[in-house]
């Protein structure tokens, strides 16, 4: 064991965009923190992602959507058609009343964007970033966060946020759970626009819905690239193989589709592709002076785009629930710590196990065939652009609605 022991007010477990935004709320509130990421570079993986207005709102708090927005894309619309017949099922505009209504844009971006703008804040706040650091475990002694690490060092903090992803190790110290495997898999990609590429749609983002499988396409980067997910039911990863060695599969999943949907799989990269997971809801994300955040605490499927935004909604309850309590106007209240991180987690565990529950839900209705496609096109064609009632709960949601939940 190292005699090295690094003390900290704030330990921030994981370099994703939960550590990241985690370690901006608290160093924004005056905390002391340390960020220690395990790979020996911070970097993300992956292609775009859709920031909802609950998340780009976060941003906004933190002065950084403008930083988002001049390398981002704010789409017209969100459209839905389905995959065999190309029949548009709805649409919502994402400007005018939309933005107004919820106060803040919806933007699509790529992920290693915005995982840049979030590193740069905290560097640019002071937040002490360390890489090769692999936390195996955390203890609670006299009050402190004691974690451990793969090299024997040992840090010290009033408290340790443990956002080390959907494979959390830190997760095991309050559930024995594991992984939950959808059956789906997806292939990503990211290709630049051309003048051959087909001008309709570049300025929504479209989700086109087919039987075990949808794809969904919109731009990146001020137009700049065109980002496509394929997301279908995959037979060998229901027998347990998270990597597959052909395109068979995908070709197969998609053979019914439109020309246009099946045309679009050319822009996928498909040398790697993404095993879906998620894990049942948990109530209780503490353990003495751990507390876990984003994947960590509440990993979801992807189906309502909500996975990075949960994390920055974590990030600003966390922000909340620790200023005025824990750092006041009197200095740092370090006693006040587990009513502060109580709080966090009564505010947040409803609200993303109600999201984690809904994307499983909103999945299943996307992939349906038969008589149960026939019937989810009706319900989706019922509904006229502007009809807010299936939003509100999601993005509507604001800090003192948060509060509220606590009572």
């Amino acid at each position: 064991m190292s005699d090295r022991t690094p003390s900290t007010e704030v330990l921030v477990v994981g370099g994703g965009m939960a550590g990241l935004a985690g370690a901006l709320a608290l160093r924004s509130n005056g905390a002391e923190v340390t960020l220690v990421e395990r790979a020996p570079e911070f970097g993300e993986v992956g292609a775009g992602l859709q920031m909802a207005p609950n998340a780009s709102r976060v941003l906004k708090r933190w002065g950084l959507l403008e930083k988002a927005l001049e390398i981002g894309v704010r789409p017209k619309h969100l459209v839905f058609r389905d995959a065999l017949t190309g029949e548009e099922l709805t649409r919502q505009t994402l400007g005018g009343e939309f933005e107004e209504r919820y106060g803040a844009p919806y933007v699509v971006i790529h992920r290693s964007d915005l995982h840049r703008i979030l590193l740069e804040a905290c560097q640019q706040a002071g937040v002490r970033l360390v890489n090769d650091v692999v936390v195996d475990s955390v203890e609670t002694v006299n009050g402190r966060g004691i974690a451990h690490t793969a090299r024997g060092e040992v840090y010290e903090a009033d408290v340790v946020i443990g956002a080390d992803g959907l494979k959390s190790t830190l997760r095991a110290a309050v559930t024995q759970d594991g992984p939950v495997s959808s059956s789906y898999v997806a292939y990503r990609g990211t290709v630049p626009i051309t003048d051959e590429t087909p001008a309709a749609d570049l300025e929504d983002v479209i989700v086109y819905l087919g039987p075990d499988c949808h794809l969904v396409q919109y731009p990146l980067r001020k137009g700049e690239l065109l980002n496509t997910v394929a997301v279908f039911k995959s037979p060998s990863f229901d027998r347990g193989e998270e990597q597959y060695g052909g395109v068979d599969e995908l070709e197969a999943a998609y053979r019914d589709c439109i020309p246009a949907v099946q045309a679009a799989l050319q822009n996928l990269a498909t040398g790697i592709r993404w095993p879906m997971y998620d894990r049942e809801p948990i109530e209780n994300w503490i353990d003495g002076r751990l507390v876990l955040m984003g994947d960590a605490a509440h990993p979801m499927l992807q189906y309502l785009a909500q996975g990075a935004c949960q994390a920055l909604e974590d990030a600003a309850a966390l922000q909340d629930s620790t200023l005025g309590s824990v750092f006041t106007d009197d200095g740092v209240n370090a006693r006040a710590w587990d009513l502060a991180i109580s709080d966090f987690n009564v505010a947040r565990a409803g609200r993303t196990a109600r999201v984690q529950r809904t994307a499983r839900v909103w999945g299943e209705s996307w992939h349906v065939s038969g008589v149960a496609r026939v019937l989810r096109n009706l319900l989706f064609k019922s509904r006229k652009d502007g009809d807010f009632q299936y939003n509100d709960w999601l993005y509507g949601q604001t800090s003192e609605a948060l509060v509220e939940t606590r009572s």
